[in-house]
C-alpha cells in the first residue's frame, strides 16, 4: 500500500513540466509518477497504468478539448484533477469548471498557490485561482448556469480550516499582507482565499465576512447577530 500521494504531471511544455516535477519533488509525502507530454491517449494510458491520486494537467497543451477533459475526469473518478490553462474566454473557463475537477489554476499562478491547490485537491476540496474567480464573478452564469460555482454556495459546504483561519484574521482587521506574513503564505495566495471565501459565503465585502465570523462564533465578542 502506497504511503505517499502520487501525482501525475501532464504538460507538453518542457519548462512547465520540469518546473512542476521539481516543485512536487520538494514536498514530503508526494511521489511523482512518469509524466505525460503526448496526447489524450498517452494521458489516459498513464492514468490507467499509474493510478495516480492527483493529475496536474494542461489539457490544451496536449490537444485535449474541454469535452474530452470532462470525459477523462468522469471516467477516472478515483483520481483528483487540477486543470491548468492560460487565460481563456469566460465561456470556456466556465466549461472547464463544469468538468469533474478539484482545482483550476492559470499557468501564471505562484508556487504557494499551486501548493495550496494540491493540498486542497487531495483532501477532496475545491480550489480555484483567484484571478479566475475575479474574471467570472461578474458573470450571470455564476449564479445560474455554472454548476461548479453553485456547489460552492450550497448550504452543506464546509469551509476549510485554512479558510477559517483567514476569515478570523480578516475579521480582526488584518490586511492581506499581514495575514500572509502571519500564516507564512504569499499575498497572492491570501487574496485567492479571500475571493474563494466571499464566493462561498455569497458576500461581496469584508463586512459580510465579519458577520459570518460572528454568527458562527469564530470571534470572541460581547454581542451576537
Amino acid at each position: 500500500m502506497r504511503s505517499s500521494s502520487s501525482i501525475l504531471i501532464a504538460d507538453k511544455n518542457f519548462l512547465t513540466r520540469v518546473g512542476l516535477e521539481l516543485l512536487v519533488g520538494e514536498l514530503r509525502g508526494f511521489e511523482v509518477v512518469p509524466s505525460v507530454c503526448g496526447d489524450k491517449k498517452d494521458l489516459t494510458s498513464q492514468i490507467s497504468l499509474s493510478k495516480p491520486d492527483l493529475v496536474l494537467v494542461d489539457f490544451s497543451s496536449l490537444g485535449i478539448s474541454i469535452a474530452e477533459l470532462n470525459q477523462i475526469t468522469s471516467t477516472h473518478k478515483k483520481t483528483k484533477f487540477i486543470a491548468f490553462s492560460s487565460i481563456m474566454n469566460k465561456n470556456e473557463m466556465n466549461s472547464v469548471l463544469n468538468c469533474r475537477i478539484n482545482g483550476y489554476l492559470l499557468k501564471e499562478c505562484e508556487k504557494a498557490e499551486i501548493l495550496e491547490a494540491i493540498n486542497a485537491s487531495l483532501k477532496g476540496e475545491k480550489f480555484v485561482c483567484g484571478k479566475i474567480v475575479s474574471l467570472l464573478t461578474t458573470e450571470k452564469e455564476i449564479n445560474s448556469n455554472n454548476s461548479y460555482i453553485k456547489t460552492l454556495k450550497c448550504d452543506g459546504l464546509t469551509v476549510t480550516e485554512r479558510e477559517i483561519e483567514i476569515i478570523v484574521e480578516i475579521s480582526l482587521g488584518l490586511s492581506n499582507k499581514q495575514i500572509a506574513d502571519k500564516l507564512h503564505l504569499s499575498t497572492h495566495t491570501v487574496n485567492t482565499h479571500r475571493k474563494n471565501i466571499m464566493l462561498k459565503l455569497g458576500v461581496n465585502n469584508t463586512a459580510g465576512i465579519v458577520i459570518f465570523a460572528v454568527k458562527n462564533q469564530l470571534l470572541e465578542t460581547n454581542f451576537s447577530l
